[in-house]
């Protein structure tokens, strides 16, 4: 980092020594890998890095040991996302131009050259481990950076088992293995702040508190917003195709995604029809006594109940203490709500095989419980809509506070990018100024690089204040 931080005189902790002399390392192996840079070289660590997870075997022994240590999600569904979302990433960087000349206009006289930005940090939750970090260590390669991961504490044993298998693959291709590293086990709050003041970027994906640090840290920062999903189904939407799309993504990965539907808003012309396609998709109604009994097992003490976040259908149900019907095929549970805010959890994220869903009298009422649940939690991240009338699609995302509008899609998997949407593939979805966020897009490799213009002289082109003010002086006058 070119600016330390300011602090008082006292001296630094092992810890945060510890912490410099890496970053020290990365800043060293970074500068060796710009010095003669060609995008052959960043291409390959980047594909390196990738195919550390993307292997099958390891991909399937990190899956493994992710739900092992974090007890969140389930194998089968942590190797399909593995595969899927990297493969993804790499299919948004292949061919891209990312050091050097990238772009040169002559008409406006402007040489666009791309730099790296230096020494990244990534802090990265325990929700996804592996893909997370390794999104992280593409992009941030492929632009010639050097990156250090912060895992969280739970997460901490995939992520080094992983760096360890990037290390590999660097040295097959003689690369600095300082380029990847992680934070030294254990993990503190400590080592995570002092790796946010040192870098020269740091991605925050996961904790609000971690997000709010980092953008307090003095370094310059990405974090990305909470995840609150919330969904319209109204009544000219082909139902059955909604409900196992919803189902689909509900319980992937044990709902261990941000962009898992956590709330659905049915119209009240198709709630019945709805409702009964639900259940053909392993969705089953709670009645009232239940919902209560569910809700106050899942929150408990303003927190999620770690015996319910992320778990299968079974165990999830036994922690709640409450039965279903025809359970053999139950994939998930829904609430019927009608409260909103803090006194009512379930109008909030849940990380769970649980929805919530509210009844509305028609679209401008289902767009007025939207906007109250967005309110209270999830504001930029995402709202989703299974609907046939596009002019709907376009009047949430013109009123909505939010930087996506997921139509006629599973909500996970369209979020972060999908083989047939054009969304950037990634797991850190930037939420504006609705979410406090710097970035309103998919976090992608555009954010991991400097771009420096070389501007030249070009023909003058200077308007009058005639041509600029006359439509303003006639109508107002001069």
């Amino acid at each position: 980092m070119v600016n330390p931080p300011t602090r008082d005189d006292s001296p630094l902790s092992e810890d945060e020594l510890q912490i410099d002399a890496m970053i020290a390392r990365a800043a060293d192996a970074q500068r060796r890998f710009e010095k003669g840079a060609t995008q052959h070289r960043y291409d390959m660590a980047a594909l390196a890095a990738a195919w550390a997870l993307m292997e099958p075997e390891r991909n399937k022994e990190l899956s493994t040991l992710a739900v092992e240590s974090t007890g969140l999600g389930n194998i089968a569904d942590k190797i399909k996302k593995n595969h899927r979302k990297i493969l993804g990433t790499l299919r948004d960087i292949k061919g891209q131009a990312t050091t050097g000349v990238i772009n040169d206009d002559r008409t406006a006289g402007i040489t666009q050259i791309a730099r790296p930005i230096g020494v990244v940090g990534a802090v990265v939750p325990s929700t996804n481990p592996a893909a997370t970090p390794t999104n992280n260590v593409v992009n941030a390669l492929k632009c010639g950076n050097a990156i250090v991961l912060s895992p969280s504490p739970a997460g901490a044993k995939v992520c080094e088992k992983l760096v360890g298998y990037m290390h590999n693959e660097l040295t097959k291709l003689d690369l600095d293995k300082d380029l990847v590293q992680m934070v030294p086990l254990p993990s503190s709050k400590v080592k995570t702040q002092r790796v946010m003041e040192m870098v020269d970027l740091i991605i925050v994906t996961g904790s609000q508190d971690n997000v709010r640090r980092a953008y307090s840290s003095g370094t310059p920062a990405i974090g990305v917003g909470a995840g609150n999903a919330t969904v319209i189904v109204d009544e000219s939407a082909d139902l059955a195709a909604a409900a196992q799309k919803i189902a689909a993504s509900k319980t992937f990965d044990n709902a261990t995604s941000c962009s898992s539907e956590n709330v659905l808003i049915v119209l009240d012309a198709v709630k019945d029809a709805f409702v009964t396609e639900l259940h053909k998709a392993g969705g089953r109604i709670l009645n009232e006594a239940d919902a209560t009994t569910l809700k106050t097992a899942l929150f408990q003490n303003g927190k999620l109940n770690r015996q319910m976040i992320a778990k299968d259908i079974g165990p999830f149900l036994h922690a709640a203490g409450v039965s279903v019907e025809e359970p053999e095929s139950a994939r998930f549970v829904v609430l019927p709500s009608t409260g909103i805010g803090a006194d009512y959890p379930e109008s909030g994220e849940k990380l769970s095989l649980a929805l919530a869903m509210y009844s509305a009298e028609d679209f401008n009422h289902a767009t007025q419980i939207a906007q109250e649940i967005l309110a209270h939690q999830g504001a930029g991240h995402s709202i989703g809509l299974h609907s046939t009338e596009d002019s709907r699609a376009l009047h949430l995302g013109s009123a909505m506070p939010t930087c996506r509008v997921i139509v006629n899609q599973a909500h996970c998997f369209a979020t972060g990018g999908s083989f047939d949407n054009a969304l950037p593939f990634s797991l850190s979805m930037g939420c504006g100024s609705w979410g406090g966020n710097s970035i309103d897009d998919n976090l992608n490799y555009k954010h991991f690089m400097n771009i420096t213009q070389v501007v030249r002289p070009i023909e003058p082109n200077e308007p009058s204040a005639e041509s600029i003010f006359e439509h303003y002086w006639a109508a107002v006058g001069k």
